[in-house]
């Protein structure tokens, strides 16, 4: 047989290549015969720059500014065809944070990332969205390239999404041109930039927002989109505190399904069409996980083949950890041992079906 592994990671507990060396070693243990190909998949958030990446080898950028003016490390990969990818939560993401900071925290960590990314020779850029921490409108990304944000004094702003409330002028005269090949920006969310569904009100509080926060942070992006113009009502715009919003309208960055994306880089397509079973899985695995997620992704992509999910837990009828494990907080002790039993139960399965 061959069987496909392609799970998400296991927020918190397993990355996705983790997750799928485990579920391939419980199934070896089984059916020792069968030829696995693994897909580790991601979906612009966390995981991403690992799946995209693959071997090639990760380039540290030390001394970046964290989301709350801390230096943290960023990273970038930079693939054989000029391409670097660069995971914002890396150096832009909430769990960086010792506390929430809701008007001050910025994406300028990524914007340095992006800029060593740029000086070591990367042609195009791949930006996983997933996880970021602030709600700037991607201007402490920008900033970090060149642009100068300016009051109506003439003084630059400090970062942040509350600063943007006082924003008078914009100069993009030293800002760095994108990269000839363009940039792309992977994002499972397909938020506007501002509004009741916007970067603010949405994904706000979970950064630490209140509501007066929010209806602060709101007014900034709506003054900065008031300066900027571009497409702030465009699905995705708010996607990482409206990053995908500045990028888009400053760079010209597409913004891309993260998990489609990442689908076609790995090359899922070829992998599954002529495979015997195809197997995925995260951590919580719902109704959502058919909305832009990975699972909904390499499912909907194997609609043609048998497929498996195995998730840490789920209201839904497939195999999960905390089933296995008999209550969720063993499975959380001992996820890959449990990632491996779950994949030793599958090719068990299988073997008694007749499979291969």
């Amino acid at each position: 047989m061959k069987v496909v592994i392609a799970p998400d990671s296991f927020k918190g507990t397993a990355t996705a290549a983790e997750a799928a060396e485990a579920l391939a070693a419980g199934w070896r243990s089984v059916r020792p015969q069968d030829r696995l190909v693994l897909r580790p998949m991601a979906d612009g958030g966390e995981g991403t720059l690992a799946a995209v990446a693959g071997p090639a080898p990760l380039h540290r950028v030390p001394g970046c500014t964290g989301p709350d003016g801390r230096p943290v490390t960023g990273l970038f990969a930079l693939l054989p065809d000029g391409t670097a990818v660069v995971e914002l939560a890396t150096a832009s993401g909430l769990p960086l944070m010792d506390r929430p900071a809701p008007l001050t925290a910025t994406t300028r960590g990524t914007g340095q990332t992006v800029a060593a990314a740029l000086d070591a020779g990367a042609t195009r850029l791949l930006i996983g969205l997933g996880g970021s921490a602030s709600t700037d409108g991607g201007t402490g990304l920008l900033t970090a390239l060149g642009l100068r944000l300016l009051d109506h004094r003439g003084l630059e702003l400090p970062d942040g999404g509350g600063p943007l409330a006082s924003v008078a002028a914009v100069d993009r005269g030293a800002l760095r041109p994108p990269p000839a090949d363009g940039v792309h920006l992977l994002t499972d969310v397909t938020n506007p930039l501002l509004g009741p569904t916007g970067a603010a009100a949405v994904y706000g509080p979970q950064k630490g927002a209140t509501p007066a926060d929010i209806a602060a942070l709101d007014h900034g992006l709506t003054r900065l989109a008031a300066l900027l113009g571009g497409e702030p009502q465009r699905p995705g715009a708010g996607a990482a505190g409206g990053t995908a919003y500045g990028l888009h309208t400053l760079w010209s960055a597409g913004i891309t399904p993260g998990a489609a994306a990442v689908a076609d880089l790995l090359g899922l397509d070829e992998a599954v069409a002529d495979a015997d079973l195809v197997i995925t899985g995260e951590g919580r695995y719902d109704a959502t996980s058919h909305q832009g997620k990975a699972v909904g992704e390499v499912l909907r992509r194997a609609a043609r083949t048998r497929t498996a999910v195995v998730a840490g837990a789920s209201d839904l009828p497939v195999l999960t950890l905390t089933a296995l494990a008999g209550s969720s907080r063993a499975a959380l002790d001992a996820p890959l041992h449990w990632l491996a039993v779950a994949g030793a139960k599958l090719a068990a399965g299988e073997a008694a079906r007749g499979g291969g």
